[in-house]
């Protein structure tokens, strides 16, 4: 398997319009050069304002990859620039749903621990200028990956990837973030995913769906 980093992203503070509120928010991801020093709670020089839904030690850093690109420019007509979808990270050599969660990535002299999938939300869909876009983002189902970092280090274009993978029973991405898009769920399986390292707000919302029975 050939994964290595392709670009790497940051996100500066800028005004997007939801609905008649303008918010500010760091989705708007640029490539940068050079290696980027990462730590604990995401890339140095990152931007993440609505932490009660992203960022956090759990979801420190967001990964997208080439093949998911390439599922989106048949989709949308044209290729998106890197950092389109608020990316940290975008990988070649991975699809995202396939992964599972528990997979160790060792990116440069770094190691990250995926944890969850990304669930679309309103602030995606306008920094997209497209209303409809959560919607379609689920129905493609390339959803990316949210990370944990294990071991800090530094971050750069071209840095080779090794990849560690999860025990064959673990979910994959595309499994919860199918769960999160589903009227029934199976209690016996979401039991068990709460032996997996899932990001705590994937896990409450697994604890949560417990509780109310679906």
């Amino acid at each position: 398997m050939n994964v290595r980093i392709l670009s790497v992203h940051l996100g500066r503070p800028a005004p997007v319009q939801l609905g008649a509120r303008t918010v500010t928010s760091g989705i708007d991801k640029r490539p940068v050069p050079g290696r980027v020093p990462l730590g604990a709670l995401g890339l140095d020089g990152d931007h993440v304002l609505n932490t009660r839904h992203h960022g956090g030690p759990d979801q420190a850093v967001y990964l997208y990859t080439a093949p998911d690109y390439d599922r989106w420019t048949e989709e949308l007509g044209e290729r998106p620039a890197p950092g389109t979808f608020g990316e940290n990270v975008l990988l070649g050599g991975l699809e995202s749903a396939g992964v599972r969660i528990g997979t160790q990535l060792d990116c440069g002299d770094a190691r990250l621990e995926v944890t969850a999938a990304r669930i679309p939300c309103a602030t995606l869909a306008a920094h997209m200028g497209d209303p409809t876009f959560v919607r379609r983002f689920a129905a493609l189902r390339r959803p990316g990956l949210y990370a944990r970092v294990l071991r800090p280090g530094t971050l750069g274009a071209g840095d080779p990837v090794t990849v560690h993978p999860a025990p064959e029973g673990a979910p994959t991405a595309g499994e919860v973030f199918d769960l999160w898009f589903a009227r029934r769920r199976d209690p016996a399986r979401l039991r068990e995913l709460l032996a997996y390292p899932l990001a705590a707000r994937l896990r409450e919302d697994v604890e949560g769906w417990l509780k109310k029975g679906k």
